[in-house]
C-alpha cells in the first residue's frame, strides 16, 4: 500500500472516531437530567472547543509547511551559491 492510501485509512478511522464522540456527546447532553439552558451551555462549549482544536491543527500545519518552504529556499540558495562558485573557478 502506498502512503496516500495509508493516510486515507487513518483519516477515515479518525473521522469515524470524531463522529462517534460527537454522537456520544449529543446523547449525553440529550439525556442529561438538567435544564435546557445548561444543555445549551454544554453544547456551546463543545462547539467552541471544536473550533479551537481545528484552528490549532490548522495553524500547526501552516507553520510546518512554512518551515518546509523556508528550508527548500535555503537549499536552493546554497545550490545557487555553489553553482556560481564552480562556474567562476572553471
Amino acid at each position: 500500500m502506498n502512503t496516500y492510501s495509508n493516510n486515507t485509512i487513518y483519516m477515515l478511522f479518525n473521522a469515524g472516531g470524531v463522529a462517534f464522540a460527537y454522537i456520544m456527546l449529543a446523547g449525553s447532553i440529550y439525556y442529561a437530567p438538567v435544564d435546557f439552558s445548561t444543555k445549551g451551555y454544554w453544547a456551546m462549549g463543545i462547539g467552541l472547543l471544536t473550533l479551537a482544536l481545528v484552528n490549532v491543527v490548522k495553524y500547526r500545519l501552516e507553520d510546518r509547511a512554512s518551515g518546509e518552504r523556508i528550508a527548500k529556499l535555503e537549499v536552493a540558495k546554497a545550490d545557487k551559491i555553489l553553482e556560481e562558485y564552480v562556474v567562476e573557478r572553471t
